[in-house]
């Protein structure tokens, strides 16, 4: 048999594995807990309840997958999501707004956190990481003076419970939403120049800057769309589940552990949105059986965060794989190694924001 041929076969045989891991993983955890806890978990409503309890945390992830994906870290988002919950309660509830007028305002507000960190990242060029902690900082202080330290009542009309509460299918509504916003997210980054542009910036931002990308405004874009969707999922948490003054930060940890552990799935090395939410599943799937068995509560945290040292040791272990593989190709003059994906040289592809 031909190397070539043996490495066909070696990959036919992976079965996908260095891709579809989630999958396999998802699909054992269902069969095992189904053996295990046969009249609680292979039901109806534990599909439902895992589907629509995790949205809100899905809405975050996707969130962050936005900047990241430009090589941008947002660390304000579980802030961000908490101010738009009160505000949006703050204002039907205690000012007697109608619930679209809140709504939009609640929106605007997002969108100028964002923009107060892109000035921050971009003018200030402060990193990324320390700015965005900053931010959650100051947000969670403005979150106090408008709550004045106490928790606003929730509105009570109709049309409030129902934006969220209403069943799609025996789904709540909520989780359709999520899948919406996927989709959108997906289409966006995956199929249009704004996706290609983020990630070159995210994969070297020197040779997207060398191709004429503006990584200045890509980055300040992916940090105002990061907490404009963190406030849909403010509103949308403020309408499901009522208003709360502190459980922004606590969504921030399984958030990220789903962004790194998506991007270890289909697209490897790329953060990408249906990685993120089979990760989020998963995760969400094996706290929920294990939860079944044991009847302990500190499980979510307990895998979130080995699922997000393991996600983050993997991809640094696959990139200097990768560095090594390239460095030995040239080293031995063979042809350049082809880039992981998400590194792309912007030039190699023709990236140009020149008549866009």
């Amino acid at each position: 048999m031909s190397p070539t041929n043996g490495g066909t076969s070696k990959r036919r045989l992976s079965l996908g594995f260095d891709r579809f891991s989630g999958l396999y993983i998802w699909a054992l955890f269902i069969v095992v807990f189904s053996i295990w806890q046969p009249h609680l978990f292979p039901t109806g409503a534990t599909v439902h309840s895992v589907a629509s309890e995790q949205a809100i945390s899905g809405i975050l992830a996707l969130a962050l997958v936005i900047p990241l994906a430009a090589g941008t870290f947002d660390l304000s988002v579980g802030a961000s999501i908490n101010l738009a919950t009160v505000i949006v309660t703050w204002l039907q509830s205690s000012h007697h707004w109608g619930m679209w007028p809140a709504i939009v305002v609640t929106l605007v507000v997002s969108a100028v956190i964002g923009g107060l960190n892109a000035v921050i990242v971009v003018v200030l060029h402060v990193d990324s990481f320390i700015a965005t902690l900053g931010t959650a900082s100051i947000i969670a202080a403005i979150q106090t003076i408008v709550a004045n330290n106490n928790q606003p009542l929730p509105p009570t009309s109709t049309a409030w419970s129902n934006l969220t509460q209403r069943d799609v299918a025996g789904f709540q509504i909520v989780f359709v939403y999520l899948l919406v916003i996927a989709i959108v997210l997906w289409w966006v980054l995956a199929h249009t120049p704004v996706g290609r542009y983020l990630y070159a910036v995210g994969g070297n931002p020197e040779a997207a800057r060398l191709s004429g990308v503006r990584v200045g405004s890509w980055v300040a874009t992916s940090l105002v769309a990061s907490s404009l969707l963190a406030g849909v999922g403010g509103i949308f948490f403020a309408s499901l589940l009522g208003p709360s003054l502190t459980y922004g930060q606590g969504l921030l940890l399984p958030a990220f552990a789903a962004a790194f552990l998506g991007s270890t799935q289909l697209l490897p090395g790329r953060f990408n949105v249906w990685g993120t939410l089979i990760a989020l599943y998963v995760l969400a799937t094996g706290v929920k059986g294990l939860q079944f068995v044991t009847g302990v509560q500190w499980l979510n945290d307990m895998f979130n965060g080995v699922a997000l040292v393991a996600a983050v040791s993997f991809a640094v272990w696959r990139q200097r794989a990768a560095v090594s593989v390239r460095r030995t190709a040239h080293s031995a003059g063979a042809a350049p190694h082809e880039p992981s994906p998400g590194t792309e040289d912007p030039a190699a592809v023709g990236l140009t924001e020149e008549g866009e």
